[in-house]
């Protein structure tokens, strides 16, 4: 095995998610340009428990791509690793959030920089180095930034990494669903570790039942050893051996927005992998587990934006 480096290294999509802000004057819509793209979200909050991380991506050679990467370093991710593209621009995304704090989304990614990573383009001595490598299907959504990722996670698995795997679904983004259906199969038969949000355990397996839609995809991909769902504002289970934990969400009010919260979720179960393993889990470790992830997401969701919104560790603890 070599030699481990980081804690975690991810891979994929570093973009600007520009979210409403109240009108101006003239009473136009404002937007406010937030730093984002789910893999970098996961390291920011990674980052505030203290671990090491390193994202690998490509981002647009504009004003855009050098704000990710500044904002990325200094939340203290490991940047050295990005490319600039001087032909492709930075992908943005547009938010629009509903009062419940749900969110529609329309992708400026036609294409964007993060679609055009290669194979030969990837650190492969830092994804050899690496605890835990974690991946979404936005980096599997065309040909040649998914022979990138298909490499990257097979470099990481042959390197004695835990594998991470987040779908992420974004219907807009592909040219079909039985498509991402194919891909987010990729990604269920390579990780150790996932988290599935619940309309895409539903896109998945057509049940909405979580308990069922669960067993379904368990007993197909037996390979994935703790199996989290986040089922938004009611809460997240989790599914480990022949363990079943729900823990709900907190519910005090103040929220502004979910950009981020399933990513803070998942950062914060890598982080108890990283600290308690994979090996002999309890139900007392998945509840403990669960619960610090889910108020850690819902203090994000009380802020705008993610990679700079993740909260510190005695925050969560004093909600706790």
């Amino acid at each position: 095995m070599s030699e481990k480096h980081f804690d975690v290294a991810a891979l994929g999509e570093l973009l600007v998610d520009f979210t409403e802000n109240g009108l101006s004057g003239q009473g136009n819509t404002l937007f406010e340009a937030n730093p984002g793209g789910a893999p970098c979200n996961v390291l920011a909050m990674l980052k505030k428990l203290g671990k090491s991380c390193a994202f690998i991506g490509k981002v647009g050679e504009d004003m855009f791509g050098h704000l990710l990467r500044d904002v990325a370093a200094e939340a203290g991710i490991c940047m050295d690793h990005l490319v600039f593209d001087k032909d492709a621009r930075t992908t943005l995304a547009f938010v629009k959030t509903f009062p419940n704090g749900d969110r529609d989304f329309s992708f400026y990614r036609n294409p964007g920089a993060d679609m055009m990573l290669t194979e030969d383009e990837l650190p492969l001595d830092v994804i050899a180095g690496c605890r835990i490598f974690h991946f979404g299907t936005l980096s599997m959504t065309h040909e040649g930034v998914r022979r990138a990722t298909c490499r990257a996670v097979g470099h990481a698995k042959q390197s004695g990494a835990v594998i991470s795997f987040d779908p992420n679904l974004r219907p807009p983004l592909w040219d079909s669903l039985d498509e991402a259906k194919a891909q987010i199969e990729y990604g269920l038969a390579q990780c150790d570790v996932l988290k599935i949000a619940d309309n895409e355990l539903e896109f998945m397996t057509g049940e909405t039942d979580f308990d069922k839609g669960a067993a379904i995809l368990r007993a197909k991909y037996p390979s994935i050893r703790l199996f989290n769902v986040t089922a938004g504002a009611e809460g997240s289970y989790s599914y480990y051996g022949d363990k079943r934990v729900f823990v709900p969400s907190c519910k005090l009010g103040g929220v502004i927005e979910t950009t981020g919260a399933g990513d803070t979720f998942c950062a914060s179960v890598l982080n108890f992998v990283l600290d308690h393993g994979l090996d002999g889990l309890t139900e007392a470790d998945l509840t403990e587990m669960l619960r610090f992830a889910n108020t850690a997401a819902y203090l994000v969701t009380t802020r705008k934006g993610a990679i700079r919104s993740m909260p510190e560790r005695a925050e969560v603890e004093k909600l706790l």
